[in-house]
């Protein structure tokens, strides 16, 4: 085993970089400043990721951690490490090895009836192939470290867990041995090692042009660097076009929407994004449009959903990664051109947030007039959700849905495009479009992700002062049904 304070090469997280991409790689270890920064949607995956492994280390009670100070003394928990082996501890938690200048550590390391099992924890629902990459890295370095592992498995949320009362440790996780595809994996493995070596040696970075690879499967951090060269209105522009269909464009020098011509794209729709921006145009269906609004029935609700999704589910009949809505906004117009009355709901994040959720939507809406959502499978889904969930509430909530219609269905057959919504139908797209005085650009939080979050910081840090947070997020969430209340009031005015 390499005890040794001697730096290590390649870590298990910049092998996996490394199999993503060389470039990436080297860029990682030689030109770091091109890195872009990491959002607050990826640290929280991260954030998340440590939480999940600590609360999985109760599946093995008793153990001890080995984790450095910083993570820049990895070597001196390898030390601690083969220390703690030596001395006879049967738990040890972030078990660091090092082999031939590669550094892995496992999540939990166990010794049962004299023979070594290795846990790698995953946040993820499922066991990914890029799981198996991690762990056939790890088996290489703890074995040739001189610890013999009978097996070798992943730890993953089991999504069918159903909270009742206190945390099922044993119920929320799952785990599959991966030891069969890891064996399967070691030949490749140290052929990998080797290659990745001398990519960080060489003098440049590997010549290797974007693809498929930027994004699969992670982000790449150093996308903005090398995509640099991508100008805006590029093929890669074109909503719903398959990114392989892209790539293959892209090879052949078409890139700018002036690079296109006829023939290159086979779907009248992709054409007409096209065709439309060139010509700064825009297309009106107003028959379309006129058959749509007939068919609503007022008062109009104009209702919106904000939702968070915790890994470790938080509340009783609640599963890992449910999503759970905890804020509304509603905009009521009780007849055509009337003015707009506005109710919202935002939950105490020190309670479960749908009992009083249902009970407030229930009151906020009558039982007679249309329901408008934008992109109403979202609404519907959750509203199912705490039907199944809450029966007591089950007709009523059924009575709610029968009333939802779509109002992104207009966008989305294309009944109603301008060029600048660049072929989405996303109301981000879509209002700036339509009601170009309003816009979310000037609001803290500005997309449902970001609110999100903020929920469940608010849900993590009970007894901050959150009174800007929660305005903040009021004001997204009133911005939603508000923009919607102003995008039909346009195609009215057609």
């Amino acid at each position: 085993m390499d005890v040794s304070l001697d730096k290590h090469v390649l870590s298990k997280s910049t092998f996996v970089r490394g199999c993503q991409c060389t470039k990436a790689l080297y860029q990682y270890k030689h030109q770091p400043k091109l890195r872009g920064e990491i959002s607050a949607q990826q640290q929280a995956i991260f954030d998340r990721g440590s939480t999940v492994g600590e609360l999985a280390q109760q599946l093995f009670p008793g153990g001890i951690d080995a984790s450095p100070e910083t993570p820049f003394l990895f070597q001196q928990s390898v030390i601690h490490t083969r220390k703690l082996i030596d001395e006879g501890v049967k738990i040890i938690y972030e078990a660091a090895f090092q082999f031939n200048g590669v550094l892995a550590a496992i999540d939990i390391l166990v010794n049962q009836n004299g023979k070594w099992k290795a846990y790698e924890v995953k946040s993820s629902t499922e066991v990914k192939p890029t799981f198996l990459l991690d762990a056939s890295l790890q088996y290489h370095v703890i074995t040739n470290s001189g610890i013999p592992l009978s097996d070798i498995s992943i730890v993953y949320m089991n999504n069918q867990y159903v909270k009742h009362g206190s945390l099922d440790i044993k119920e929320l996780f799952a785990i599959d041995s991966v030891k069969d595809d890891v064996l399967a994996n070691q030949e490749f493995i140290a052929e990998k090692i080797d290659e990745l070596k001398n990519v960080i040696k060489q003098k440049e970075a590997p010549k290797v042009g974007i693809g498929s690879h930027c994004t699969d499967p992670y982000d790449c951090d150093f996308i903005d660097h090398c995509w640099s060269h991508i100008p805006e209105n590029s093929v890669f522009d074109i909503s719903g076009l398959r990114a392989d269909k892209k790539f293959a464009l892209y090879e052949k020098g078409i890139i700018r929407y002036e690079d296109i011509k006829p023939g290159d794209l086979t779907n009248e729709k992709y054409n007409q994004q096209v065709e439309l921006f060139l010509k700064k145009s825009d297309y009106v269906d107003k028959k379309g449009i006129k058959e749509f609004l007939e068919d609503f029935s007022y008062p109009l609700y104009f209702l919106d959903f904000e939702t968070f999704n915790p890994a470790i589910p938080l509340y009783d009949q609640s599963k890992p990664y449910q999503q759970i809505p905890f804020q509304y906004s509603l905009h009521i117009q009780e007849k055509k051109g009337s003015s707009l009355k506005h109710f919202e709901y935002l939950a105490d994040p020190n309670e479960d947030p749908r009992h009083k959720f249902i009970e407030q939507l229930l009151a906020d809406t009558s039982s007679r007039g249309d329901i408008l959502t934008y992109n109403q499978s979202f609404e519907k889904g959750r509203l199912k959700e705490l039907a199944l969930d809450f029966p007591n509430y089950s007709k009523k909530l059924y009575d709610i849905i029968e009333r939802i219609k779509d109002l992104m269905t207009p966008f989305r057959q294309r009944q109603y495009y301008i060029h600048t919504m660049h072929g989405s139908y996303s109301i981000k797209q879509v209002l700036p479009a339509v009601v170009p005085e309003l816009s979310y650009d000037n609001l803290t939080i500005n997309n449902g992700g970001d609110a999100s979050l903020a929920f469940m910081q608010m849900v993590i840090e009970k007894d901050a002062d959150h009174t800007e947070l929660r305005k903040q997020m009021l004001e997204y969430c009133g911005m939603d049904t508000f923009a919607m209340a102003k995008i039909f009031e346009r195609l009215n005015n057609l």
